[in-house]
């Protein structure tokens, strides 16, 4: 706030909004042509009305009268058609400049690390996007543009005005002083007001957002009463700061009113008295009464438009915030995936999330390709940070890994990335059909090749039972689906994809015993002749992998067979016999 105050406006950042519109200049061009035809109709209308009560009604001239009043209804529509075209122009440019924006903002959003969400609460992403992006509409269609064509208006109207009656001119401009000091006030109290607005909203939102996706855990737990009065506390001040910008508009437009008043009063009186000294006609006052009410008008409006103008680059500070954030998965590799067999090597690879605690601590092994490789360790041993920095959701701190002998910077991002398929234990479902989340909307893949995986996944038969089958419409996150059902749908939705790696991240710890049945001969057929990274809780889905590795605390203790292991009598001996003994001991008895 305090730098705010410091630079109330940020020319800089103005520029760079003007920036936005450089696609649509013609478009600009042509609501400022309308902006200046409205400054010539509008004055037009009073000056008309002038003409006629001095030329015309004085003079009783009842042909003149009819012609003048024609004239008048032509000009008051000519400036109706003009101001709708200008109206919908300002519009049409803040919605096309918006449009794009958001799509920039989008696909930003979509290129950036994981620490960046890791980090940032989603509601507040949502806010940026959706809300700010918004305000900078405003910005355009309530503020550059029509702020422009007031002050058009006003220099117009006065130009008149002065050419007309200098004194007159003089007298509707003496409370003017008043206007601008009551306008400045507004305009700094509102602005405050509705910053406060909109550090409430992206609160409410970011709460709203977080609740609502975490609404099992709260039913769960009870806290329904406890998570509604945090809601409350901070609705009532969303409440409290929407009020306090409501009321200074509540104070500032009768005060207006009353500035407005002194000075037609003031008018009136002046001009009366020019009207009888013969120094000033009838239509002249009656003309000048419809200047005052042009004039008060659009600088009783730009306090408002230049708040919106100041909400709107405040908006688009937070925007071009994100646009700079340059947490993005540097994408500099030129070699095509498409052809790698799968060989991965990581050699003394360290990371951290936030550099200061090593997850991964100079770790080194080798996958060849067609194996399978499993990974066990406690919670937070590193067994899913393996993957993240595999699939370069983060960079690594040192070290190096390989696909092929070649590094994986060196590969373009997207064509490693559709030859690696995950498949994890919390399965995200989008909004759609099952087709649709299998496909991921990919045109490439047919429906036949989905319903070959289908079949060889065991989810054929569940699908065909829903109602719309394939086009059965998932709600959001799958919430209609089982974890099973869901988790079985993410094993076909790898295999459609015919990645040359393929990851399990605990994809069968959420699933129950039948399910895994189900799916245990398809998971082998699905990692023939792929190079495969299983990541287990149950080791009994392990047993026949190429090998397994044993992570704790960041570090490897064991590589080797279930069977070599279990001779070892080490780590994954302990693991084993602690997991088993119950199912071991009925057995003998």
């Amino acid at each position: 706030m305090s730098q705010q105050k410091k630079n109330p406006f940020d020319f800089s950042l103005f520029i760079r909004v003007l920036s936005l519109a450089r696609p649509y200049k013609i478009q600009m061009g042509i609501a400022i042509f309308l902006a200046l035809v409205l400054a010539i109709l509008s004055p037009a209308r009073a000056w008309l009305v002038q003409h006629t009560i001095d030329q015309y009604i004085l003079k009783l001239d009842e042909q003149g009268l009819i012609k003048m009043t024609l004239l008048m209804v032509g000009v008051l529509l000519s400036e109706s058609l003009v101001r709708y075209a200008f109206i919908y122009r300002s519009s049409w440019i803040g919605q096309s400049i918006i449009k794009d924006l958001r799509s920039r903002v989008f696909s930003h959003l979509m290129s950036l690390k994981l620490t960046y969400f890791d980090k940032t609460p989603i509601g507040a992403s949502t806010t940026r996007t959706i809300n700010d992006t918004e305000a900078i509409n405003d910005t355009f269609s309530q503020g550059i543009i029509t702020i422009f064509a007031d002050l058009i208006m006003l220099i117009a109207v006065i130009s008149i005005m002065a050419a007309t009656n200098l004194s007159l001119t003089l007298i509707c401009l003496s409370v003017l002083p008043l206007m601008i000091i009551s306008t400045y006030i507004f305009k700094e109290k509102v602005k405050s007001a509705f910053q406060i607005v909109r550090e409430q909203t992206s609160r409410l939102n970011a709460f709203v957002q977080e609740h609502i996706t975490g609404m099992s855990i709260i039913q769960l737990f009870n806290a329904q009463e406890r998570e509604y009065q945090k809601f409350f506390k901070i609705n009532e001040r969303q409440k409290e700061a929407n009020i306090n910008s409501v009321l200074y508009y509540a104070i500032f437009f009768p005060v207006v009113e009353i500035i407005l008043a002194s000075a037609l009063g003031l008018l009136i009186w002046w001009g009366a008295n020019e009207v009888i000294k013969d120094q000033a006609t009838l239509g002249t006052l009656v003309a000048f009464i419809l200047y005052l009410n042009m004039l008060f008008r659009p600088i009783r409006m730009l306090a408002d438009k230049f708040n919106t103008l100041q909400m709107g680059l405040v908006a688009s500070g937070r925007v071009f915030n994100i646009l700079d954030t340059n947490q993005t998965i540097q994408n500099q590799g030129s070699i095509l995936a498409k052809d790698i067999k799968g060989h991965i090597q990581f050699n003394d690879v360290s990371f951290a999330y936030n550099k200061e605690e090593m997850v991964l601590k100079n770790i080194s092994f080798e996958v060849q390709k067609g194996e399978t490789l499993a990974i066990i360790g406690a919670t937070g041993s590193g067994k899913t940070s393996i993957i993240n920095i595999l699939n370069r959701f983060y960079e690594i701190n040192s070290g190096n890994i390989k696909i092929d002998d070649i590094e994986l910077n060196l590969y373009d991002l997207h064509s490693l990335r559709e030859n690696i398929s995950l498949v994890l234990q919390d399965v995200f479902l989008f909004s759609g059909t099952i087709l649709q989340n299998i496909t991921l909307n990919n045109e490439h893949i047919s429906k036949s090749k989905v319903i070959e995986a289908s079949k060889a996944m065991g989810a054929h038969d569940f699908i065909e039972a829903l109602p719309g089958k394939y086009d059965y419409q998932v709600m959001e996150r799958g919430a209609t689906l089982s974890v099973g059902q869901r988790q079985l749908i993410s094993f076909v939705r790898a295999m459609v994809f015919d990645p040359k790696i393929l990851i399990l991240d605990e994809a069968t710890s959420s699933i129950d015993s039948e399910s895994e049945r189900i799916i245990q001969n398809a998971v082998e057929q699905i990692v023939k002749d792929r190079t495969s990274i299983v990541i287990a809780h149950r080791l009994s889905t392990i047993r026949h992998a190429d090998k397994i590795m044993v992570l704790d605390k960041g570090e490897i203790k064991e590589v080797g067979t279930h069977e070599s292991l279990l001779g070892q009598q080490g780590w994954y001996y302990k693991l084993y016999h602690n997991q088993f003994s119950q199912d071991k001991s009925p057995k003998r008895a």
